[in-house]
């Protein structure tokens, strides 16, 4: 999808800017802001890749933890711009310890021998 964007600029799009930009033919896959919001995180981060895995993160964490990340990871000159992005939302305390050791004893619960 592409959009026209401000030089560096972190600031939230309008949905009417969005929607005004939006093609129905070549952006058939983007039909909600969320969807719209990840697609921008990869092309930021350069990693069109993975761009399913942002948009479940621009779905499912608060918004406002997602920009100081991409803010972060934008200030600074490295490659693998999609890995500090996790390092810096890991760091933000986004996955706490406690939510592992939940899931590793669920899975250790449901086995039935």
């Amino acid at each position: 999808m592409k959009l026209k964007r401000q030089a560096k600029s972190s600031s939230m799009q309008k949905v009417s800017d969005i929607l005004v930009h939006f093609n129905p033919l070549e952006d058939k896959y983007i039909s909600r802001e969320f969807q719209s919001y990840g697609y921008h995180l990869a092309e930021s981060l350069s990693d069109l890749k993975h761009k399913a895995l942002y948009m479940k993160l621009a779905k499912t964490m608060p918004r406002a933890v997602l920009e100081k990340a991409l803010s972060y990871v934008l200030d600074a000159k490295v490659k693998k711009k999609g890995a500090l992005f996790m390092w810096k939302l890991k760091q933000l305390g986004v996955w706490s310890e406690n939510s592992k050791r939940k899931k590793k004893l669920q899975r250790e619960e449901d086995i039935p021998f």
